[in-house]
């Protein structure tokens, strides 16, 4: 499963550090992530917790600037090996965004969009992922009288849910979630971390989140990360370092640094 053995593990990401072009956006973080399990990120704007999460199933390699150090281990396998597809990353290793992404397409078409792309032809088969993957994704009883209806036509809630159900369709083993309630009323918020909490079973999440109540909700473990600066003042060069890494409870009731203790408290700047 990763590169010491451990299958407690889903991931393991080592020294990864990242740049966009010169600029250095994430430094030196190592972190496991643990199999079956929901891991927050936390921390202030700009302190690299989505540039991470992106690295994971490598959505920056779709940034031309982007450059990335380190290595990260998912089946024992450095998915930044020279001989890994990225598209293969991405599909075991599912995405799904802060604003709802639904194509202009019909509900069954945007679920079955991503079978179809990996040769799935049959519609019995097809008809049984759909289903199945909107029963996952909480969304089955709301439209499957009403499945030629237009993603677009759709909740705000509905549609994350919709996306969450598409990347469920193509069987990821892990779902990355960057801030998927941030553009979302109260009561689709909650549907969506009730849903977090029914997907854990089978499925290994990270979510990045800028509510540390979301956090201390959902999340089994959080990472806690934050901003450098450069000691030349002239420079006003920022970029991101994990400072603290522990189960959720451990880092809302016990921070072991002062850095963590700051934040949570409100007491960060």
């Amino acid at each position: 499963m990763s590169a010491n053995g451990s299958s407690a593990y889903a991931i393991e990401i080592k020294n990864l550090t990242v740049y966009y072009g010169s600029k250095l956006a994430v430094e030196g973080v190592s972190m496991p992530i643990y199999s079956r399990k929901i891991t927050a990120f936390i921390g202030p704007s700009g302190c690299g917790k989505s540039t991470v999460l992106r690295s994971i199933n490598r959505m920056n390699d779709l940034i031309p600037s982007a450059r990335v150090e380190g290595e990260i281990y998912y089946r024992g396998q450095n998915l930044y090996g020279q001989q890994v597809d990225p598209v293969e990353v991405r599909r075991r290793i599912g995405m799904v965004f802060q604003k709802p992404n639904p194509f202009p397409k019909s509900i069954y078409e945007n679920v079955a969009y991503g079978p179809r792309l990996l040769g799935v032809r049959k519609k019995s088969q097809l008809d049984d992922i759909v289903e199945t993957s909107l029963k996952q994704a909480a969304l089955w009883d709301e439209v499957k009288t009403d499945l030629k209806k237009s993603g677009l036509a759709l909740s705000g809630g509905q549609q994350q849910r919709l996306c969450i159900a598409r990347a469920l369709a193509v069987e990821p083993e892990v779902i990355l979630m960057d801030e998927p309630a941030s553009a979302l009323d109260p009561i689709s918020t909650h549907s969506i971390e009730e849903l977090m909490k029914s997907l854990v079973r089978n499925y290994t999440i990270i979510i990045v989140t800028h509510n540390m109540q979301q956090a201390q909700r959902v999340s089994d473990y959080t990472a806690f990360f934050s901003i450098r600066k450069s000691e030349d003042t002239y420079a006003e060069k920022r970029w991101g370092v994990l400072v603290e890494y522990d189960t959720t409870e451990a880092i809302f009731q016990r921070p072991k640094m002062q850095e963590t203790e700051d934040y949570i408290g409100g007491r960060f700047g």
